[in-house]
């Protein structure tokens, strides 16, 4: 009966921790998932704040580029405009060397020959048959009005400082006496220039009215040597 009892002692005790046994193993395998579920969203949690702080820092670069970008606009404007200015100083001084004689220029232009009277009468006086220096300046003054460029009589150069006076028959120019007729030619815009002489009661009205021969006609291909002073 002892040992009946023993065996029947020991196998309850088996049974028990058999169930136990299970018990827990069935625990373990619940809370298995449950951590791989945790692990996963703090994997997630970490993967959302690495790309928020990486957006956030996106947002600072684009901002700083954008700054970059206002700044590099900025000077390539500033560079710009400096250019321009330099572009127009440089067109001014070229203009200003031009006026002054300083440069050989070519282009179009006109060409207006100015001679005396061919028939003279007898009893007049030849002096208003002749062309004078009020008739030559008086074409330079139209023609620099009109936008002439660069202007030369017979071939010398004019510039600012030129001057033109009469002496007997010639006209003295810079110093350098001419005989009619007179050659004057003008770079610029031909079809100006040209209206501009011909404008009803102007220089060539007025310079016919006086017995002055006039030839006028148009140049394409004009050139104009550099002053050279004395």
């Amino acid at each position: 009966m002892k040992i009946k009892g023993y065996y029947a002692l020991l196998s309850l005790v088996c049974l028990v921790l058999g169930f136990m046994i299970a018990y827990s193993y069935s625990l373990t395998a619940k809370r298995e998932p449950q951590k791989q579920r945790d692990k996963q969203w703090d994997r997630e949690y970490e993967l959302r704040s690495s790309l928020i702080r990486q957006e956030k820092a996106n947002a600072t670069l684009e901002k700083k580029v954008v700054n970059l970008q206002k700044k590099v606009r900025a000077e390539e404007q500033k560079l710009g405009d400096q250019q321009k200015q330099f572009s127009d100083a440089v067109k001014e001084v070229e203009e200003l060397r031009m006026y002054l004689g300083r440069v050989k220029v070519k282009g179009a232009g006109i060409e207006l020959i100015l001679a005396d009277a061919t028939k003279i009468p007898g009893d007049k006086n030849v002096n208003n048959y002749l062309v004078h220096d009020g008739h030559i300046q008086m074409v330079l003054n139209e023609l620099y009005a009109s936008g002439a460029n660069a202007i030369a009589i017979n071939g010398q150069r004019l510039t600012a400082h030129s001057f033109v006076t009469c002496i007997g028959p010639v006209v003295n120019v810079n110093g350098t006496e001419h005989p009619a007729p007179f050659i004057i030619t003008a770079l610029g815009n031909s079809d100006v220039l040209s209206k501009a002489l011909n404008i009803k009661g102007g220089v060539i009205d007025r310079l016919l009215r006086d017995n002055i021969s006039v030839k006028l006609q148009t140049k394409s291909d004009l050139t104009f040597e550099r002053y050279y002073e004395k």
